[in-house]
């Protein structure tokens, strides 16, 4: 794994016994959107995917992650979670609810497991990157490794 320090999305990802490769970048000009991290790392983005952190009109947090090229669609993540409508959860309030900041949250490790969903896209896929839990860290693991250890559900999330 070369010199970085392990974060808890890599522990989890052992504890599990789960085969992953890290991907280490570093930022250019600031930037921690998925598009610039994906080229950073040399990846196609259909398999690179970003992790949001959405609030309900029920209160309650939910996750999904979707490809880094593509937007959620509030509507779509309404309806698969069961709620009215949806919304970003303020950036401000990343940390304190996931234990992760804007650009380096994964959907693995958060400080509670909150609902999971994962977008339809990823059933074409035999793997997936995602956030190693720390700006400059990805992560590449299988798809059916991921969806093992966290609790989730694949649905339409995209526009």
């Amino acid at each position: 794994m070369g010199k970085s320090k392990k974060t808890n999305a890599m522990r989890i990802l052992d504890r599990y016994k789960v085969k992953y490769k890290v991907y280490e970048y570093e930022l250019v000009n600031g930037k921690t959107d998925g598009l610039t991290v994906a080229k950073a790392v040399g990846m196609d983005p259909k398999i690179v995917f970003k992790t949001l952190v959405t609030l309900g009109t029920s209160k309650e947090l939910y996750v999904f992650i979707i490809p880094v090229g593509k937007e959620l669609d509030l509507k779509k993540a309404a309806k698969a979670a069961g709620e009215k409508k949806i919304e970003m959860l303020p950036q401000k309030d990343l940390l304190k609810y996931t234990g992760y900041v804007h650009g380096g949250c994964s959907p693995l490790g958060m400080k509670k497991l909150y609902k999971t969903f994962i977008n339809e896209s990823v059933l074409g896929n035999e793997r997936l990157v995602c956030s190693g839990g720390r700006i400059g860290v990805q992560v590449d693991l299988l798809v059916e490794d991921l969806t093992k250890i966290i609790d989730c559900e694949i649905s339409p999330l995209t526009k």
